[in-house]
């Protein structure tokens, strides 16, 4: 994989190709697509909704914030500028999933609901899967008001995700869905939290808070072999 890429450690092998793009790797689609090997590429129409789409073999993008498939060769994906970008993947059924998770997906528990579908449509048992949380902004430069705070914690719970900081607050959304995810039942070891806060990394990843608007977008993408 080129250095332009954030490879999960957790989910890998013959058979998936999962990762993270940068700004100096978001823009061409098809090198994307050859890089993982597959033939098609799929990224739904986000609004910081709670639905999920399961790409069969109509490949019309719909609003949702998450993907599934299980067809090999389809590039599923999601993108982000400071929000969370997650993808999993369970090897013994043979499913892939893509989400994305801003404050507003993460409190209606976006992660969740995708999670949910898996078990329902595919037999997905947490305990085969894998979920990378991709590069994101992070809680050392989140600040937000009540109502983000609030909203976050009615679905994940107490946490240290919540960071109290001279009476306000920043949350850090990538821990909050961690707990989502452990609160599934998916097990502690299967779950890895990129390092990287994209607020902090202007130069490699897209911000749109360090933009004060409008920037552009980068992929975390997945697909089956």
């Amino acid at each position: 994989m080129p250095d332009s890429l954030v490879v999960p450690p957790n989910i890998s092998g013959p058979n998936v190709s999962a990762f993270f793009t940068t700004k100096s790797s978001s823009a061409d689609m098809n090198r994307l697509l050859k890089i993982s090997e597959t033939e098609k590429a799929y990224v739904p129409i986000q609004k910081h909704t709670d639905k999920v789409v399961v790409v069969d073999h109509d490949l019309e993008p719909k609003i949702a914030d998450a993907v599934i498939t299980n067809r090999p060769r389809i590039l599923i994906g999601v993108q982000v500028a400071d929000c969370v970008p997650i993808l999993m993947y369970d090897g013994k059924k043979k499913v892939v999933a893509a989400v994305h998770a801003g404050w507003r997906g993460t409190a209606a528990g976006i992660l969740k609901n995708t999670l949910n579908v898996m078990a329902d449509r595919f037999y997905s048992s947490p305990a085969d899967i894998f979920v990378a949380i991709g590069p994101s902004i992070k809680g050392c430069c989140y600040q937000v008001g009540p109502e983000v705070v609030e909203g976050v914690k009615k679905s994940t719970g107490e946490g240290t995700y919540i960071i109290e900081k001279g009476g306000k607050y920043c949350v850090d959304l990538a821990g909050a869905n961690k707990r989502q995810a452990l609160s599934c039942g998916i097990p502690e070891q299967n779950i890895r939290i990129a390092a990287d806060c994209t607020f902090c990394l202007p130069e490699k990843y897209y911000s749109y808070r360090f933009a004060k608007g409008t920037t552009g977008r980068q992929y975390g993408l997945i697909g089956m072999l």
